[in-house]
């Protein structure tokens, strides 16, 4: 598969992500859609690894393709404490205000 693919896959997933942040009310959509943004790059950087060691460019570039790789696991380890720790604080203000609106998080400033 052409890496143009890949690059046109993420940016369409990458875009659905921010438009979600910015439009959408409901914090656990917002965590989706975050999620989402950060699998679009993972695709994204995994591609160009591969094809980074498929060019044969550098004579380590499998090395360096173990290496990205490596480096998306750690990602997706980070976003899911992400996950774990956001979906606990989703928790907390849904037992306490019935609700999760984002806007509510607003007036608790006041």
């Amino acid at each position: 598969m052409d890496i143009k693919a890949y690059i046109a896959l993420s940016l369409t997933l990458f875009s659905i992500g921010i438009i979600g942040v910015l439009t959408r009310r409901n914090a656990i959509l917002v965590f989706m859609c975050v999620e989402l943004m950060l699998n679009a790059v993972n695709l994204l950087l995994v591609a160009f690894s591969k094809m980074h060691a498929a060019s044969g460019i550098a004579k380590a570039s499998v090395h360096y393709a173990s290496d990205a790789q490596i480096f998306v696991f750690f990602i997706m380890v980070v976003a899911a404490a992400e996950v774990a720790v956001g979906l606990a604080i989703i928790v907390m203000l849904y037992r306490n205000t019935h609700s999760v609106d984002i806007n509510f998080l607003n007036r608790l400033k006041n």
